[in-house]
């Protein structure tokens, strides 16, 4: 049986710590979808086409994984294609603990969708969007936590209009 997967964000904006846990864990999944979290209650700094465009550039190297937006419950995409795994990464014991509760929350919703914790390889455990954009949004160098791509569009943002 082909196992896909699904590794759902709101990648807002995409760091090197979540392109580590897609290169980490797409040799394991015949396919690997990163669901972008389209979300009108969420402020985000980047529109979902810009993120699904700077992502599907990112991992265009890994042909099994591909970029989708969603804009409902992560279980009914995992539904509608037929997928069973959620992956998450965790990089302390307040993500597991946040993360946990979102597990059990999506297992009442849909008893055949389990979720794999991936723990974030010790390089980007200090990596957070919300704090790349406070960084970027200064003028801060945000280079080694973003890939080139990632860091200009930044810079584009911030740039003074």
């Amino acid at each position: 049986m082909a196992v896909k997967a699904i590794f759902p964000g709101s990648f807002d904006p995409p760091t090197f710590g979540h392109l580590n846990l897609i290169e980490r864990s797409h040799p394991f999944f015949a396919e690997l979808h990163v669901v972008i979290a389209v979300n009108k209650n969420k402020q985000t700094l980047f529109s979902p086409d810009e993120r699904r465009s700077m992502l599907a550039e990112l991992v265009a190297p890994w042909k099994n994984v591909t970029v989708a937006l969603h804009d409902r419950l992560i279980v009914e995409y995992a539904r509608e294609h037929c997928i069973r795994v959620l992956l998450r990464g965790i990089r302390n014991i307040e993500d597991f603990a946040h993360e946990f509760d979102i597990s059990l929350m999506n297992r009442a919703l849909d008893s055949r969708v389990e979720t794999f914790f991936i723990p974030t390889d010790q390089r980007f455990f200090v990596l957070k969007s919300s704090a790349i954009k406070e960084i970027a949004s200064f003028g801060g160098d945000v280079s080694a936590m973003v890939p080139p791509l990632i860091a200009d569009a930044l810079k584009n943002k911030f740039a003074p209009r």
